[in-house]
């Protein structure tokens, strides 16, 4: 781990295992931490909080900006790491170290832009008299990132906390802490003052009940699962500590009969089946018109049936593993729920043979599903995706607001009403039109209902590590 400076062990020594999911080899372990290695990180960042609260936008945007160059001198490094850890293709780790290098830079070229408010007042006693909006650091900060995109989703929480005059600890999944620790050590070693960004690894149901618990927090970003997120919701409420929780998603893809069906088929492969489908934004739901419904799923299975099954480091691999096994059963068990409901298998639809480890699924499209099924209602996180037959964009939309999440969503279509009924009618968090997401940060990013709330990225992330004071000047008396 690494706290108020140093790189440290958990106080009782334990240490974990990380195995690789594509070969189950050990690669490396980490620190066992406990609520008392988590209370020593918050105790570092407590102290580190007032003198880095003082220190000017453009001393924290430096740190930042050296914190980036650091981070690229290691890349390969750690996309390596990242892909031994998690799973994923080493051209997937390369991108998500690249993505979260672009949000340092962000928030750093962010940092000095912060404004506040003058407001008059008129109806003051005094003459003369008005009001000012501060914008003040909100104290000690906690981000816990999940295992899919467990850099990324670090520096999601880092970056608008440090640009924002706090201090932070954050806990990454205890199956993927490796690269994580290293990037912090290596931000660390921009300069950073001690205390002020700390990592602890370990449990949640120890070092991270700890987290959100302890009242000398006073801020937490969640990226995870549903129900995860409602019981930190429940635990962090009762100091009124400030919560930001990006949640599960099932996003819907409408594909209209105007569409370019080679993009939307190619960005449906894409969306759908990138980190082995293992992303709260991937495409989950795929709705297309009638006219060009054979066409497009032609299309879309040519493309599906190309991808290359394997072992992450290995060159062409464009579908790893799934990160454990008990997710590749979770998976299964929802396509064969959707068969035993009269669905019907396309492409893929069982585990993929030949593999040192049992983690690894087929690419899956599956037809004539029903809308109350488990690959409809639930989250999929994972390689399979249902395709349905729309007669029209209120039916697209009815359908695409027919669950309990709400993160992404995307329509492809030329027509410019079809585009705006669809941004202005679903249920999410975000639209794309003719598009999906891409890793970029000057846009807020989170969702509704059930996916979550606040936002991440984009200027508005900022809001959430600020806390506004008002200021009343009266006038001299």
């Amino acid at each position: 781990m690494f706290i108020n400076g140093e790189s440290v062990d958990s106080v009782s020594g334990e240490r974990m295992e990380v195995r690789d999911p594509a070969t189950g080899e050990v690669v490396g372990t980490a620190p066992k931490g406990t609520a008392e290695d988590a209370r020593r990180a918050i105790d570092a960042a407590e102290a580190a909080f007032e003198p880095w609260s003082e220190t000017t936008a453009d001393e924290r945007a430096k740190f930042l900006f050296k914190a980036e160059e650091l981070v690229h001198a290691a890349h390969s490094e750690l996309a390596l790491l990242l892909s031994r850890e998690q799973g994923k293709p080493v051209s997937e780790a390369m991108t998500e170290i690249e993505h979260f290098m672009h949000g340092l830079g962000f928030y750093a070229a962010l940092a000095s832009k912060v404004r506040g408010d003058y407001v008059p007042l008129p109806n003051f006693p005094n003459k003369g008299a008005y009001g000012m909006v501060l914008r003040r650091p909100i104290g000690v900060c906690v981000g816990i990132s999940p295992w899919n995109f467990p850099i990324t989703l670090t520096g999601t929480k880092i970056g608008p906390a440090l640009a924002g005059g706090n201090t932070i600890v954050v806990k990454p999944a205890s199956s993927t802490p490796l690269t994580a620790t290293r990037v912090v050590e290596l931000l660390n070693q921009s300069g950073l003052p001690k205390g002020v960004l700390n990592i602890v690894t370990g449990p949640g149901g120890t070092a991270g009940e700890e987290l959100i618990s302890n009242p000398k927090v006073r801020r937490v970003a969640f990226t995870g699962e549903t129900k995860t997120g409602r019981h930190i919701m429940e635990v962090a409420g009762r100091d009124f500590k400030r919560v930001t929780l990006e949640l599960g998603g099932s996003d819907p893809m409408i594909v209209c009969d105007d569409a370019d069906l080679d993009r939307a088929a190619t960005m449906a492969s894409v969306g759908r089946f990138y980190n082995c489908g293992q992303a709260c934004l991937a495409i989950k739901r795929l709705y297309v018109f009638e006219a060009v419904y054979d066409q497009f799923v032609e299309k879309l299975l040519g493309k599906v049936k190309r991808l290359k099954i394997g072992v992450g480091t290995e060159k062409d691999t464009r579908i790893g593993p799934l990160h454990n096994d008990a997710q590749r059963r979770e998976v299964q068990e929802q396509v064969e729920d959707a068969l035993a409901r009269g669905g019907k298998i396309l492409a893929g639809g069982k585990q993929a043979s030949g593999f040192k480890t049992t983690h690894f699924y087929e690419p899956t499209l599956v037809v004539d599903v029903p809308h109350d099924a488990r690959i409809v209602q639930e989250e999929v996180f994972g390689p399979a995706l249902p395709i349905f037959r729309v007669k029209d964009i209120d039916e697209a939309v009815r359908l695409a607001n027919s669950s309990i999440y709400g993160l992404g969503s995307s329509i492809w279509t030329r027509d410019l009403a079809k585009a705006n009924k669809a941004a202005m009618k679903i249920q999410a968090g975000v639209t794309w039109i003719n598009s999906l997401h891409y890793g970029y940060d000057e846009l807020p990013f989170g969702g509704v209902k059930q996916s979550g709330i606040g936002r991440e990225h984009g200027p508005e992330a900022l809001d959430y590590y600020f806390e506004p004071k008002s200021v009343v000047y009266a006038g001299l008396m």
